[in-house]
This record gives C-alpha cells, structure tokens and sequence, in this order.
C-alpha cells in the first residue's frame, strides 16, 4: 500500500458468515460526507452480493458512530456552504444509501459506539436490529441549522416511538440517552460498552445461521409499516412461496422429520 495513500473511511471484513463494516473516521465522529457514504453504500452493495456474509453489522471507529453530514464539507460533504448542498446531497446519495439498507436481502445490525447525530440516527434505525453502548446517545438536532430531520428520521420515528415522542426529539433536539432509546423502543438492546460488539456479534451469528426465509421475514415487516392488511397478507402468501421453494427450507422439514438441528445454508 502507497504510504502516502489515504486511510479508507470504511471497512470491511467477513467472519464467521458476518460482514462487519466499520465506519473508519473518527477524527470526524464518521461524519457522513458524501465520499463515506458513497463507500458505504458500495460495502453494503458488496455484502449482499457475497454468499460468505449471511448478515451485516454496522459499527464505528472511535467515540462517534456516526455524527451526521460532514457541515464542514461543502457540496463534497453534503454540507450546508452551498445552499443546494443537502438537498443535491439527498437526491443522489444518501436516499439511495438507505434504500439499500431497506431493500436489503440480508438481515442487518447496527451496533451503535458513540454518538448518532442526525443522518446517522436514520443509518442506525434503518438497521434490522439496533443494539447501543451505554455511552451512546441518539441526537436530531437539525434545529441548530435550520434544516428539517432527513434519511427517511420523519417516517421511522413515528412508527417507533409515536408521534409524541418523535416530535419531542426532532423539535426539541434533545440527545436521547441509549438506555432511554431502549426503553421507548427505539432500539433493541442497551449494554455495557465493552459488551458491545460481542453482543451484536452474538445476535448476527444468530442471524448468520438461520434460513434463508429471514431475508424474506425482514423484508416482509418493513413493508408491512406503510401497506394495508389484505396487501400484507399476499405478499405474506408470495414470500411464503419463495420460502418454500428454497434448500433451507426442505433442509428444515427433513430436520424436523428426523429430529436432529436443522442445517442452514442460507439458499
């Protein structure tokens, strides 16, 4: 490697049928600049497509998780230094980068570090599961600059934590402790800072060894927050279809059958 060459901003690694990717600026807090996110669009892309990663885990590098656009950046960071910057900034990369997380074929984890300020509280609950340190603290302080929450915060707060509530943190933009994230079931999990990736890892193995159906189970719920009933209750029928046709599936019933733990390959 060039020794003069830039450190990448985000990492990538495959374990135990994991992908883990690590946003890897933390002098920044891994704020989002339009390159990170490009990069971390691009990592996603490439975990999905790799039959080694059964599912994916989010993290940061550092105190930060990830502490929203780069303001500093200009139109390079997404920032608000050109007065077309955010919404340029949205249209082209970060809308496309959480409909990648929602599309996603395999269930994802967001293990939360540090800080998650703006675009990176929506990166977080775009995530199948979001676990948190202690430490950690969620934070839509839009206020601040004149702008209005984005990365899809004003249609997945709501549909966490109430109207209330959403509303309390996007008008108020107030940090919002990871153990009271919990308690409002904003996030999964709270634990200690030291536990956390072991935790993540656990819950992504977990993942990683299930069938093939839970792309499809995740898939199903997220459609399932803006469609009506009878319209969930066919595309339940079509998954379940797609389920039944895949090897894990009759690997489950032969399981069954013979009474020993099922094998799943994840096709």
């Amino acid at each position: 490697m060039d020794g003069n060459a830039a450190a990448p901003k985000v990492r990538t690694e495959v374990k135990d049928r994991i992908g883990i990717i690590t946003l890897s600026d933390p002098s920044t807090l891994n704020a989002a600049g339009m390159e990170l996110m490009q990069d971390l669009n691009a990592a996603v892309e490439s975990l999905v497509a790799n039959d080694d990663a059964r599912c994916i885990v989010i993290t940061g590098e550092g105190r930060g998780f990830c502490s929203g656009a780069n303001l500093s950046g200009g139109r390079a960071g997404g920032g608000v230094t050109n007065p077309n910057g955010p919404n340029e900034a949205l249209l082209k990369v970060y809308n496309p980068f959480v409909s990648t997380l929602r599309k996603s074929p395999k269930p994802l984890v967001a293990a939360v570090n540090g800080v998650a300020a703006g675009v990176g509280v929506s990166l977080a609950l775009a995530c199948d599961i979001v676990v948190a340190a202690e430490s950690a603290y969620f934070l839509l302080a839009f206020r601040r600059i004149g702008l209005v929450p984005d990365g899809g915060a004003t249609w997945l707060l709501p549909k966490l934590v109430g109207k209330a509530r959403a509303m309390e943190l996007m008008l108020l933009g107030e940090k919002l402790p990871a153990k009271t994230a919990q308690e409002w079931g904003l996030i999964n999990r709270c634990v200690a800072d030291a536990d956390l990736m072991k935790s993540a890892l656990e819950l992504a193995g977990a993942l990683a060894s299930g069938p093939a159906s839970l792309g499809l189970t995740r898939n199903l719920v997220w459609e399932a927050l803006d469609t009506s009933w009878h319209l969930q209750l066919e595309a339940e029928a079509y998954a379940q279809g797609d389920a039944g046709r895949t090897e894990d599936s009759r690997e489950g019933v032969m399981a069954f059958l013979q009474k020993r733990p099922a094998e799943f390959k994840g096709r």
